[in-house]
């Protein structure tokens, strides 16, 4: 008897622990997991003053940004509570960052609970401001295909397209202003190919799914 009651005993300890990591299935259907953070998350760039972005985690969530490179003197920290209001939820392999060189880095992630896009710009240089954008369109996500040197976000009526290297922008309409949620996206914009030189995007206006396409020259 007692060797029953100990093997429903582990069964229910062993359900408890599945319910609680597949909760999000709950929730909004998201493209990566919530697993726990726990490591730190490091990038390095190639440039000959190596500069680095570190992401330290804690309760298992993205807590802080620090960057640096070499002869800096200092490193530049800021957190994600300041940023966004709150601490974010990334999985390590749905983020990236790019580097210009020792000037600029972008880092750009979905929140894993939400599937909004972040984009956030860090200068080194310390006299100028960390940019932040919670309405970003990320090739992190399967259906946005992205040049990897352009960073794309949305205001609702507009795509808005950068190249990270050189500071170079375009700009495509929809012609009106969406009903958007920015935790939802593919609800409104079902997907996006944007290239240097091209973009293309399938957005619901109305109550009809339309493709809106444009030549683009950043400038």
């Amino acid at each position: 008897m007692k060797s029953l009651i100990a093997a429903a005993f582990l069964i229910l300890i062993t359900y408890s622990f599945t319910a609680c990591k597949s909760s999000s299935a709950d929730g909004p259907n998201t493209f990566c997991d919530t697993a726990c953070l726990t490591d730190t998350i490091k990038f390095k760039g190639d440039n000959k003053l190596e500069p680095v972005v570190y992401i330290t985690s804690k309760d298992c969530k993205a807590d802080s940004i620090i960057w640096s490179y070499n002869g800096m003197g200092t490193f530049r920290k800021t957190s994600f509570d300041d940023l966004i209001g709150r601490s974010a939820n990334i999985n390590k392999d749905f983020i990236r960052c790019y580097f210009n060189n020792a000037d600029i880095a972008w880092i750009m992630y979905n929140d894993c609970e939400t599937e909004r896009g972040f984009q956030i710009k860090l200068p080194y240089d310390k006299s100028q401001n960390v940019s932040p954008k919670g309405s970003g369109i990320n090739n992190i996500d399967p259906k946005f295909s992205i040049a990897d040197n352009l960073v794309v976000h949305t205001d609702s009526g507009n795509l808005f397209i950068e190249d990270m290297s050189t500071g170079k922008k375009a700009t495509m309409t929809f012609g009106e202003a969406l009903d958007l949620d920015y935790s939802a996206l593919h609800t409104v914009i079902d997907s996006v190919n944007i290239t240097n030189t091209r973009a293309w995007a399938k957005v619901l206006i109305g109550k009809e799914w339309k493709v809106i396409e444009k030549n683009i020259t950043l400038e």
